[in-house]
């Protein structure tokens, strides 16, 4: 068994909407049927019996290797504890080869089940031992690695709840939710309303202190001080128990309380200053711990922290008494779990020592043991849940002292004996503002029940209602994607939205290039989608960037599909046939949004097909409004678009809105037919958005269909007298297309310069050269600069083939180089002739066909 290619399917795919792993997997002959591997099944039960079954998985007849695989994989990572149920595993035309996809949480522990998956099947074939113990554990190592920690997992699961996408930006806690203008960031339990002021305050614990005490908080006295001396005239002049801790820590580090010795005093000094430089000394306020997390202006969890100990149960040493404890599955030694483990170390020695108890003692039954004199969580303490006793003065309290601070998620540490009396009524006092707090406390106490403070946080940053999207436009096809995409985004933009664009051209930004290429895959739409400066986006969607990564997005607005027709790139990524690449236009359909809208060309079989898949709502376009599609479905009081009168109309039911041709610019008129069904798509697209209809009609009026514009979408020169058209039209529905639309302007001569991509099939190829050579009097072909796979001058001997019983074509060239073929041909124009030149390198071939007609 040979797996090959694997991927990472990031988004909705062809599959599933899970985010999932996709492999190629080859099988030898006698692997595509395991039951003739003789014990093949019984050794692999022995290694995993947790497997589950196979020949009983609805299989009727034989298991390849590859399904073992696939099952392996997925059970893997069940057993390991991560959230998953989909997998797959498809055939391909190669009866020895399959496709196996599996569900993943998180991207390296799904990598890594099926890496450990294979190893697997291999020990089972031959006979060799596999660690199934070691494998769970690594994977589950690996995925309490990379997974969210418990704080910024509840976010995100409260904003997945309220339908808010999200992005990890980053292998740590950084996120995005929402898209564009409307998004926001968090990073654990901070957001990007979280200024550095604030939290750079809240480090400081002594200005911390000063700035609360101003606001009328109640805070314990003491001072800064510059050594361990002046540490013990600080607590001289308390007089009384002192806390030491370091100015600037953080989860309790370094923190000693209830010191009143200066034998004391000189170990907690010296474990604050090894935590910072800087040292504080304060009075020591008797009673419990409690974090009082405030979110905005409200208290909205509150939790008693008890420090780590342990309970003496008469026959049992300390050290015994530790392991049982943190043998409770609750406690890890990170943050993923909902508690930590108890940390022996030289701060637990010297706090039991103060007990005159040592790690051997024997501690009577009930006696509590303090292996810790703070209470975070995060060394070893346990949390019970006290938000419904909070007195209304001491949550008042807790509200100032954060916006004092100014941190608009705090969790502020106070002192007291209850949180049922104010403070001041105890003595109590506010001893710590925390910026980025915990969230474990408050999620998963150790006692009581846990509270929503995910969705508190989630709530602050956005509005009852808004789930942080922006309008989003997808659009895909087989042809005019890219011109549907630009006219779309053009009256979207008179809208006075700011719209990120994607397609084969490039990623704009209120029509600024800013990268060039073909960018009409996944990484383009999601970096549009991180631009803080996008109202609006619209996405050219290609089939390569949907089998390779999946789509960019959970859902959109509106799914355009311009057409299927004859197809293009068949023959690769195992899609052979119209049949499966309509499949994988189709995914756009099945992730509209469910009040969004699917646009779908009724003249195209393959695509009204996807209507039935639809989540929302479907518009149909279409030329003809007595098309059977479209007179069904206007009947059933749905929307279409078609031609009528010269004018193309939106319809539902009774209601009709009408766009002169004429006042079309990219139709000429309406002659070119294609172009036409763009304005037909794009006015649905627009329609489906709500955009009202002046604004519509200003779009497509004032959309130039120029080199500056839309390059390489048929742009037209004028060069001596002569029309020359220049397209990036690259498959035979394209050439169809394009031939249909020169046709309708008149020309003494008619001359074509055309080449061929190398990644298509031979009969594609040849297929272009056919239409052409019957349509043009002149053919000139050339080669692309990059031949996509194919030896040099194979793709010129397809279109000579293509030629070779053309019907009007009665000069035929070969010119080596793509601009020596456009100024062939621009030298033999003469005036009222017509030449279409079919340009591989879009921009280069505009501005050289530009400058030459700049020289006349």
């Amino acid at each position: 068994m040979e797996v090959s290619r694997i991927r990472a399917l990031r988004g909705p795919n062809l599959w599933s909407r899970h985010t999932s792993i996709e492999a190629v997997v080859s099988c030898t002959d006698q692997e595509c049927k395991i039951d003739s591997i003789d014990g093949f099944e019984a050794r692999l039960r022995e290694r995993f019996p947790e497997i589950g079954l196979l020949q009983l998985m609805g299989h009727s007849g034989s298991v390849a290797m590859a399904h073992v695989l696939q099952v392996a994989s997925l059970a893997l990572q069940a057993q390991s504890g991560c959230p998953v149920t989909f997998s797959r595993t498809a055939t391909t035309p190669d009866s020895n080869v399959f496709q196996v996809v599996i569900e993943y949480s998180e991207e390296a522990v799904g990598r890594r089940a099926l890496e450990l998956a294979e190893q697997l099947c291999q020990a089972a074939v031959e006979d060799q031992p596999f660690d199934l113990a070691a494998a769970i554990a690594e994977l589950k190592d690996l995925d309490e690695d990379v997974r969210l920690g418990p704080s910024t997992g509840a976010i995100v699961e409260a904003a997945v709840a309220r339908g808010i996408p999200y992005r990890r930006l980053t292998e740590g806690s950084l996120v995005q939710f929402g898209w564009g203008s409307r998004q926001r960031r968090i990073q654990a339990a901070e957001t990007d309303r979280s200024s550095a002021i604030a939290e750079a305050i809240a480090q400081d614990k002594e200005l911390t202190k000063k700035l609360l005490d101003a606001a009328g908080v109640p805070v314990p006295a003491g001072r800064e001080v510059t050594d361990v001396e002046d540490a013990w005239l600080a607590m001289a002049e308390i007089a009384g128990p002192v806390v030491v801790k370091p100015k600037d820590g953080n989860q309790g580090k370094g923190v000693t309380v209830n010191i009143s010795t200066r034998e004391q005093l000189n170990a907690a000094y010296a474990a604050a200053s090894a935590i910072s430089e800087e040292v504080l000394v304060e009075k020591y306020i008797p009673g419990s711990d409690f974090r009082l997390l405030v979110v905005g202006n409200q208290l909205v969890a509150a939790a008693r922290r008890e420090p780590p100990l342990v309970i003496g149960d008469g026959s049992s040493t300390v050290q015994a008494l530790v392991g049982l404890v943190n043998s409770d599955p609750r406690r890890g030694s990170g943050h993923a779990t909902s508690l930590t483990k108890i940390r022996i170390d030289d701060i637990a020695i010297s706090c039991l020592s103060a007990q005159s108890l040592t790690l051997d003692s024997v501690p009577s039954k009930g006696a509590r043991v303090i292996l810790r004199n703070n209470a975070n969580l995060s060394t070893g303490g346990t949390a019970t849940d006290v938000t419904d006793d909070v007195h209304p003065d001491l949550a008042a309290s807790a509200v100032a002292a954060a916006q004092m601070v100014g941190l608009d998620i705090c969790g502020i540490d106070a002192v007291c004996d209850s949180v049922i009396y104010p403070l001041e009524e105890q003595g109590g006092g506010i001893v710590e503002a925390n910026a980025a707090p915990g969230l474990r406390m408050h999620l998963q106490p150790s006692f009581g029940k846990g509270r929503p403070v995910g969705e508190a946080i989630v709530s602050s940053m956005f509005a009852a209602g808004d789930n942080g999207r922006i309008p989003l436009v997808t659009v895909a096809g087989t042809n005019g994607k890219t011109t549907t995409v630009r006219l779309t985004a053009h009256i979207l933009g008179c809208q006075g939205l700011r719209v990120g664009m994607t397609n084969s051209d490039g990623v704009y930004i209120e029509g600024k290039r800013i990268d060039t290429g073909d960018c009409s895959g996944p990484k383009s739409a999601r970096n549009v989608l991180m631009h803080p400066d996008v109202d609006a986006a619209v996405l050219e969607t290609a089939r390569g960037g949907v089998l390779r990564e999946g789509l960019a997005f959970d859902r959109c607005n509106v799914a355009v599909v311009t057409n299927i027709g004859v197809g293009d790139h068949l023959g690769l990524s195992f899609i052979t046939t119209v049949e499966d690449l309509a499949v994988v236009k189709r995914v756009v359909v099945q992730n509209v949004a469910p009040d969004g809208m699917a646009v779908l060309n009724a003249a195209d079989p393959m695509t009204v097909a996807m209507a039935a898949a639809c989540p929302g709502a479907v518009t149909f376009f279409a030329y003809d409004r007595e098309h059977p599609v479209m007179a069904t479905h206007r009947a059933q009081g749905h929307r279409v678009v078609y031609v009528e009168n010269n004018q193309i109309v939106a319809a539902q039911n009774q209601d009709e809105q009408r766009f002169e041709l004429a006042s079309i610019p990219i139709t000429r008129n309406g002659v070119i037919g294609f172009q036409v069904e763009n304005a037909m798509a794009a006015i649905a697209a627009a329609w489906a958005l709500n955009v009202d209809w002046k604004t519509i009609q200003t779009g497509v009026s004032t959309f130039v269909n120029d080199a500056e514009t839309a390059p390489g979408r048929f742009n037209v020169f004028e060069y001596r007298g002569a029309n020359v058209i220049a397209d990036y039209g690259h498959n035979p529905d394209a050439i169809l297309a394009l031939v249909s639309a020169v046709e309708n302007i008149p020309a003494k001569k008619r001359m074509v310069v055309i080449s061929g991509a190398g990644d298509r099939r031979d009969v594609d190829i040849m297929r272009q050269s056919e239409i052409v050579g019957d349509a043009f009097d002149e053919v000139i072909l050339y080669q692309d600069q990059c031949q996509r796979g194919r030896a040099d001058g194979e793709v010129l001997q397809l279109l000579q083939k293509g030629l070779l019983n053309a019907k009007r074509a009665t000069k035929i060239d070969e010119i080596h180089g793509e601009f020596l073929a456009i100024d062939t041909a621009l030298a033999r124009l003469a005036e009222g002739d017509l030449c279409l030149i079919l340009i591989d390198q879009v921009d280069e071939a505009l501005a050289h066909i530009a400058q030459r007609v700049k020289e006349g």
